[in-house]
């Protein structure tokens, strides 16, 4: 696996960021740059698990490995959901079972730097190279409008 690192300033307070990442109504939003109609079913806390569906249901069950408000939130991809059914001992996934993406806010001057780091095969590195920017970029643009 090889690591991808992201990383934007945005002119909004880390608790913003952290609500529009995370929201129910905003997290939706922002990520439809990988998936049409995708959400998030979790709890959101520490050691839960994470399902990231798109819009027919399937979708990564992952493990939140850390969870700090405001701060920082951890996912361990262990496995897919298709059709409705769980599967952590799939062939095709078993080159990025384990894979982590993270995401870091830190304050600087009144703004919020967010890092973003994911783990990637290389048969998916093409397309996170080119939908995290436009993720990024309307993070910060929704941060930024809410600010």
């Amino acid at each position: 696996m090889e690591k991808l690192q992201f990383t934007i300033l945005i002119s909004a307070s880390r608790e913003k960021v952290w609500e529009i990442l995370w929201g129910e109504i905003e997290y939706p939003e922002w990520t439809s740059v990988f998936s049409p109609e995708s959400r998030v079913v979790t709890d959101w806390k520490k050691g839960s698990r994470a399902q990231f569906l798109d819009g027919a249901g399937d979708g990564l069950i992952s493990i939140i490995d850390e969870h700090i408000h405001a701060s920082l939130m951890s996912f361990r991809h262990v496995g897919v959901l298709k059709n409705g059914v769980e599967d952590l001992l799939e062939p095709e996934k078993k080159g990025w079972s384990g894979a982590m993406e993270t995401y870091s806010l830190h304050e600087l001057d009144g703004s919020t730097e967010l890092i973003v780091q994911i783990d990637t095969v290389p048969v998916d590195k093409n397309f996170f190279q080119k939908a995290w920017p436009e993720a990024m970029k309307k993070i910060k643009e929704m941060s930024e409008a809410e600010a």
